[in-house]
């Protein structure tokens, strides 16, 4: 992949996860100061080479699993904001007490602040706050796909219990989730320590339209401030 093509990639996914819209080459022509030929051409190739693809004829393009996934690897998590972060603090460190609900109100302020659904193991169960977040996100209007996600939170359980997860924060998109894998899901797990249980974790499920570098900082923020404070 050239520079140019690394960067039309970048440009289609931030614009794809702040519009819902397909990017067409006339927004990006204007961006990169170039002709919408150019990005075109450029558009095609990465196309051809599985990072992106379109949605229907004549529309713009979109990230593709893989696309995604090049993505995430080149970037670094975004700062959270100092304001964000002392919101996550007083609100957990509040509970700290009171271990589910500390676990419970971590997992709430995830949720309004990435605007996907999260989720926290609570013992042996695990906890959902915000599935609103996820089913009125335009990509599960359509009935099938969000019976395939609905079907992904069901198996989710024994999922988060049976699989080791070796990294503080792991990313899987798409069809890299080993359970319904179609889903059109992205799910950000950060595994913290806890004297309450051998499988500690809390994180969001949400579309692969993701903000990445805001969200996977937003996961391992709230759990590292869970474990800070449980422990």
């Amino acid at each position: 992949m050239t520079p140019r093509q690394h960067d039309i990639l970048q440009a289609v996914v931030r614009h794809y996860a702040d519009t819902a819209e397909p990017v067409g080459s006339l927004a990006l022509s204007e961006a990169f100061g170039v002709s919408p030929a150019t990005i075109r051409a450029e558009m095609a190739t990465l196309e051809r080479l599985g990072y992106i693809y379109q949605p229907h004829t004549s529309a713009g393009r979109v990230p593709t699993d893989k696309g995604y996934r090049y993505y995430v690897n080149s970037i670094s998590p975004d700062q959270p904001k100092a304001r964000t972060v002392q919101t996550i603090e007083k609100r957990v460190s509040s509970l700290k007490d009171q271990t589910d609900q500390a676990i419970k109100i971590a997992a709430e302020t995830l949720s309004e602040l990435t605007g996907n659904t999260a989720f926290a193991t609570l013992s042996d169960s695990l906890y959902y706050y915000g599935l609103n977040q996820l089913f009125s996100q335009p990509e599960f209007v359509d009935q099938i796909r969000a019976s395939m996600a609905a079907r992904f939170l069901d198996a989710m359980q024994d999922w988060l219990f049976t699989s080791p997860f070796d990294e503080p924060i792991e990313v899987y998109i798409g069809r890299e989730n080993p359970v319904v894998e179609t889903s059109g899901l992205t799910t950000v797990i950060s595994r913290f320590e806890s004297p309450y249980s051998r499988n500690s974790y809390i994180g969001i499920v949400g579309p692969t339209r993701q903000s990445y570098g805001k969200v996977i900082s937003l996961v391992d923020a709230v759990g590292r401030q869970l474990e800070e404070v449980l422990n």
